[in-house]
């Protein structure tokens, strides 16, 4: 327990304090030292591309090019959407709202800023991971992720990479930490909102569970039904109450960009609260770099590896820019006396109470189950390739893994174990440690491919006068 102590502190501790004007200070993690430069620079060797190339990102998003005859096989947008399962999960809700009740409105700014600059860190990892994809024998389609891109850097033709093994046990070991956590944001929700026994919420979530990720490619098929129509029914009612209250809009904006800079709390030494929530709860919000989703846009059946690459970036455009910012305006459009002195999920459904009144806070507890249960899938979907990577291809160890998960999914809906939280921290910043080995050396290679896609795209612009004259 101390070495894993030891361990948290270290990735998520403050590693550098810098002070600042006030008497507040500060404080860099290992994990921010690590994402924000690497997010800066995938920005400029891709020449700004989460800005110079948005609309190319919507134009791909309806692209279907699977190739329909090869079993198994996974659309670019199919891959999105399992990746959104993840992103658009717990962080959507509880992560914003840790992030304003710790940072205040400010903490939003940061937030975006934080998308921005990992959509371009997102880019990469995914055109990586699709550069170095593998055929699945067992699930067919493709596989991959930073596991098989670290294993093609540092072992060649050896059969395996410690570092990849390192960044595949790691990734494992958060997701199951994960799927407590799952089960025990949903039995809290349940149990507030309709009294339901915590036993009760483990079989309601384990059997539909088990019966999904047991069968054979079944995931991706329910994702694409549960993921678009919770996010846009979410999407939706938030709208709907931050329309009601269109004419405090503009009183949000300036308290977000006032708060940003510390204005207000420079003067009671908190503006690195403000800026350190909304950078973290951004950044693992949306996940990039953590070399999570890239797992997900390798299975991508797509005709250039650029495409899934802008496609991940778009995830985290819709991730952090909608759908957190959604959950930040429902929150900061209710006036602070309501909410003064709230903070955790406790300040979401005051504020969802506001907005609808008792049935907001049904509408979270179910929104919450739905983001949750989505998530769970997710990972194990990401888990396929991580556990071939260790274990070889077998139907045994895929199995094994995602029984364990199930078994951690029920007992998270009993009881809360802190160190459980502690443990999907750990997994995930150790994910990115190995993750940031291979990815800033090799990211002159997702440049190269995105060259490629731009010439190709650039010639074919200039076919199109020649073709309509023929």
């Amino acid at each position: 327990m101390q070495l894993f102590q030891f361990v948290y502190n270290f990735l998520w501790g403050d590693l550098v304090k810098i002070p600042l004007p006030g008497g507040s200070s500060l404080g860099l993690s290992l994990l921010v030292i690590l994402l924000i430069p690497a997010g800066i620079y995938c920005m400029v060797i891709t020449g700004f591309l989460p800005i110079r190339l948005f609309p190319e990102m919507i134009r791909v998003s309806m692209e279907k090019n699977v190739d329909k005859d090869k079993k198994g096989g996974v659309s670019g947008l199919e891959a999105l959407i399992v990746s959104t399962a993840t992103r658009v999960g717990m962080g959507n809700l509880v992560g914003v709202v840790a992030a304003v009740s710790a940072g205040g409105a400010g903490a939003i700014f940061w937030m975006w800023l934080a998308a921005i600059i990992g959509s371009a860190t997102a880019f990469v990892e995914a055109t990586l991971a699709q550069i170095y994809k593998e055929e699945d024998p067992l699930y067919g389609g493709y596989r991959g992720g930073p596991a098989y891109y670290i294993h093609h850097m540092l072992a060649g033709k050896k059969k395996k990479s410690v570092v990849a093994v390192l960044f595949a046990l790691s990734a494992l070991l958060c997701w199951c930490g994960i799927s407590q956590v799952v089960g025990n944001s949903v039995s809290s929700a349940l149990d507030n909102a309709f009294h339901v026994p915590p036993l009760a919420t483990a079989v309601i979530l384990c059997i539909p569970g088990a019966f999904i990720v047991l069968r054979k490619n079944v995931t991706v098929k329910v994702l694409n039904i549960i993921v678009p129509i919770m996010a846009g029914f979410y999407i939706f009612l938030t709208l709907f109450a931050i329309i009601n209250n269109i004419s405090e809009l503009p009183g949000v904006f300036g308290r977000i960009f006032t708060e940003a800079f510390g204005l207000r709390q420079a003067m009671a030494g908190g503006f690195g609260a403000v800026l350190m929530n909304g950078v973290k709860r951004g950044l693992f919000s949306n996940e990039a770099g953590s070399g999570s989703a890239p797992c997900a846009a390798a299975s991508a059946d797509v005709d250039h590896p650029v495409k899934s690459g802008l496609l991940q970036a778009l995830g985290v455009f819709i991730d952090t820019i909608i759908i957190c910012s959604c959950t930040a305006f429902v929150i900061l459009l209710v006036p602070e006396n309501i909410t003064n002195g709230l903070n955790g999920m406790d300040l979401l459904q005051e504020a969802m109470r506001y907005h609808f009144g008792n049935a907001g806070v049904v509408f979270i507890a179910v929104t919450l189950w739905l983001f949750c249960f989505s998530t769970f899938l997710g990972i194990l979907f990401y888990a396929r390739s991580n556990v071939a990577y260790v274990f070889g291809d077998n139907w045994t160890s895929q199995t094994i893994y995602k029984a364990i998960a199930l078994v951690n999914l029920f007992i998270g809906c009993l009881a809360a174990y802190t160190f459980v939280w502690d443990l999907g921290d750990v997994g995930i910043g150790l994910m990115t440690v190995f993750n940031m080995i291979a990815l800033i050396p090799m990211s002159k290679h997702a440049v190269r491919a995105l060259r490629d896609y731009e010439e190709k795209k650039s010639l074919e612009v200039a076919d199109q006068p020649q073709r309509a004259a023929g």
